[in-house]
C-alpha cells in the first residue's frame, strides 16, 4: 500500500473526483478526513465509504474553507483524531459559465474565494503543521483550462491559473522544509454532471481528445495517489495534466 499509515485531508471529498481521491487513499492504507460543504453530503459520503469497507479510518467535516480560522480549527480536529497531517488535497471548487457581459463582480469573487482563497488557507494551515513534522505533501486541483482558458465563464480558468502560480511558488518556498507542493490538472472527466449529458454532446466533447474518450475519476485519483506517495519524493512544483493529451 502506497500510503500505509499516512494521514490525509481531502477537501471537496464527498463526490466526483474528490470522492475517488479519498477512496483511493483509503484503499492504499491512509486515514482520511473528507471536507464537504454541508453535513448531509459529508454524512452520505462517509456512509458510502464505510459500506465499502467498515475498517477504513475515515472522518468528515464541513468547515468554511474560505475562512482561515475555521479551516485552522478543522485541521486541529483532524490532528486530534489522527495525530498528524501528512497529506493535503485542496480539491474543493466551483465553476460558472456566464459570459462576461452577464458576469457580476460578486459571482467572480465567489469563484475566487473558494477556488483560490480556500486553497491558500489550506496550504497555510497544512504547511505550519507539516514543517513541525519534517515534511509533507500538498496537492492542489487545477484544470486543463488553466492552460488554454475557456470561451465563457472567465472566473474558473482565472482561478486555476492562480492555483498553478500558487503551486509553483509554494514548491519553491516550502522545499526547504521538505514540503512538496504539486497540482493535478484534469481534462474532461466522467463525473456525475458529465455522465448525465446527452450522448451526442459527449461525442462532441470527446472528439478532439487523442485517446478518444473522457477520463474516469479513478484515473485522475491515481495521479493524486502518485504525487502523495513516496514514489514522487523528488517531484515538486509540477502541474500534472491528466487529459488524454487533449491540450495538445
Amino acid at each position: 500500500m502506497l500510503l500505509q499509515g499516512k494521514k490525509a485531508i481531502v477537501t471537496g471529498g464527498t463526490r466526483g473526483i474528490g470522492y475517488s481521491i479519498a477512496e483511493t487513499f483509503l484503499r492504499n492504507g491512509a486515514s482520511v478526513a473528507i471536507f464537504g460543504s454541508r453535513q448531509e453530503t459529508v454524512d452520505k459520503a462517509l456512509a458510502q465509504l464505510k459500506e465499502e469497507n467498515p475498517e477504513w479510518d475515515v472522518i468528515g467535516m464541513w468547515p468554511d474553507l474560505t475562512n482561515y480560522a475555521a479551516m485552522d480549527a478543522a485541521f486541529t480536529e483532524v490532528e486530534k483524531a489522527f495525530g498528524r497531517i501528512d497529506i493535503l488535497v485542496n480539491n474543493a471548487g466551483i465553476s460558472a459559465r456566464e459570459p462576461l457581459y452577464e458576469y457580476t463582480t460578486e459571482e467572480f469573487r465567489k469563484i475566487m474565494d473558494l477556488n483560490v482563497i480556500a486553497v491558500f488557507n489550506g496550504c497555510r494551515a497544512a504547511a505550519l503543521r507539516m514543517k513541525e513534522l519534517g515534511g509533507g505533501s500538498i496537492i492542489n486541483t487545477s484544470s486543463i483550462v488553466s492552460l488554454y482558458g475557456q470561451p465563457s465563464g472567465v472566473g474558473y480558468p482565472t482561478s486555476k491559473f492562480a492555483v498553478n502560480g500558487l503551486t509553483k511558488s509554494l514548491a519553491r518556498e516550502l522545499g526547504r522544509d521538505n514540503i512538496r507542493v504539486n497540482a493535478v490538472a484534469p481534462g474532461v472527466t466522467r463525473t456525475d454532471m458529465v455522465a448525465n449529458l446527452p450522448e451526442e454532446m459527449v461525442k462532441r466533447v470527446c472528439a478532439p481528445i487523442p485517446l478518444g474518450r473522457m477520463g474516469e475519476p479513478q484515473e485522475v485519483a491515481n495521479a493524486f495517489l502518485f504525487l502523495a506517495s513516496d514514489l514522487a519524493s523528488y517531484v515538486t512544483g509540477t502541474i500534472l495534466f491528466v487529459d488524454g493529451a487533449a491540450q495538445t
